[in-house]
């Protein structure tokens, strides 16, 4: 695989899979161009280098066929913004005879987005003749979608096949994600803690069982905590609960015993009396919340227990909020650690937002300059802190 920094791209044309999938509001204006930002200097460094640019991506997720809110002609102002209005051209298709012309006639210095993979059903089945067609607009392949990495798609798996290994590698944003998270896996400075929140224990549980091996502490907060403190014999209320994950809740308990991996449970919390933003509320030990209340929030006491912690480590993971944070009266949790974690870092730690509803946290928080890095893919980033191989990933070290 070619070694992007001493790679010279100079009359290369460039094919890159970029994860544009960014949110839109009704008038089709971009509120978070996180994703695009995350792409611009491995997209400049080819410019720079003399190299062409032909960018695709997949937005949303249309059902059938082309559909207009989902067309990727939303996203070129912002780029043209960037790289020049005059350098960035857009086509309605991307397999069509004129995508085919455009691409072959580009001119060093130019960037060409095609319109939206997913407008045809072959990406996401990962079809062969679709990622060979696709593989046909450039000489060289960047998979920089660390997004869409967990994905085993046309555009980000399959189409490396057409390419040899000289020809095809990650992009700066790819790598950065690769290095941060292999840092906190393997080469991490201890004490090592994971902050670990969300609503159900069944989309962490394999992440728990993999942090126990690696992880000094473990925080959990979020609605999976409840799960665990049911587990253990706790009243929960309303809580959110998994009754068919309290066995794995107890055997992950166990296993951390076993390890020396000290899980932290919310000691108390604060319930309200329904699921909504001006729900009464009021703060009880977690494991005895009332009849008819639900834990929304970690409590003042979790708060102070878990910053200690944070700020006593030197590598931190943060993956998943401490509760409902988008209700203003249950975001202290949320907010506090998103505190705790910027702090540790300003005193030599070294953090990692692990991408999801954490890294809306940190944004929120306006602390987002004082972490060492955020990851830009939820699902992706989970997958490969569980220890799964990632197939976009995969196919280019292959």
């Amino acid at each position: 695989m070619l070694q992007f920094d001493q790679y010279s791209f100079a009359r290369k044309k460039v094919l890159i899979r970029v994860d544009f999938n960014v949110p839109l509001d009704e008038h089709k204006h971009i509120t978070d161009d996180t994703r695009i930002r995350g792409a611009e200097p491995t997209i400049q460094k080819i410019l720079d280098d003399g190299g062409s640019v032909v960018l695709m991506s997949h937005l949303g997720r249309p059902k059938e066929g082309p559909t207009e809110k989902y067309s990727l002609k939303h996203l070129l102002p912002r780029l043209a913004e960037t790289f020049g209005s005059d350098k960035v051209s857009f086509v309605d298709d991307c397999i069509s005879d004129e995508a085919f012309t455009l691409s072959a006639s580009l001119q060093p210095g130019h960037v060409l987005l095609l319109e939206n993979l997913r407008f045809y059903k072959e990406e996401e089945k990962g079809d062969r003749a679709f990622a060979e067609k696709l593989s046909h607009h450039g000489e060289v392949y960047i998979n920089d979608a660390f997004g869409t990495a967990h994905r085993a798609h046309a555009s980000t798996a399959v189409i490396a096949d057409f390419f040899t290994s000289e020809n095809k590698g990650f992009g700066y944003l790819m790598n950065a994600e690769i290095e941060n998270a292999e840092f906190v896996l393997h080469k991490s400075k201890k004490p090592v803690t994971a902050i670990v929140g969300g609503a159900k224990v069944s989309d962490k549980i394999q992440l728990l069982e993999r942090l126990v091996d690696i992880m000094d502490n473990i925080l959990i907060g979020g609605g999976m905590a409840y799960t665990f403190i049911a587990a253990q014999g706790g009243k929960i209320g309303n809580s959110l609960f998994e009754p068919d994950f309290t066995e794995l809740a107890l055997k992950i308990l166990a296993k951390a015993e076993q390890k020396n991996t000290k899980i932290y449970l919310p000691a108390d919390s604060v319930s309200a009396d329904r699921f909504a933003a001006d729900a009464e509320n009021q703060t009880t030990k977690s494991d005895m919340i009332p009849d008819g209340w639900m834990g929304l929030d970690i409590g003042p006491e979790a708060v102070e227990t878990y910053k200690n912690v944070v700020l006593d480590s030197k590598t931190i993971l943060w993956n998943g909020p401490m509760g409902v944070f988008e209700f203003k009266n249950f975001s202290n949790g949320t907010f506090s650690i998103a505190e705790a974690v910027a702090n540790a870092t300003d005193k030599g730690a070294f953090s990692l937002i692990g991408g999801g509803d954490s890294v809306s946290a940190i944004q929120q928080s306006g602390l987002s300059e004082r972490v060492s890095y955020i990851s830009t893919g939820g699902g992706a980033m989970l997958e490969f802190l569980e220890g799964k191989e990632l197939p976009g990933i995969s196919a280019i070290r292959s």
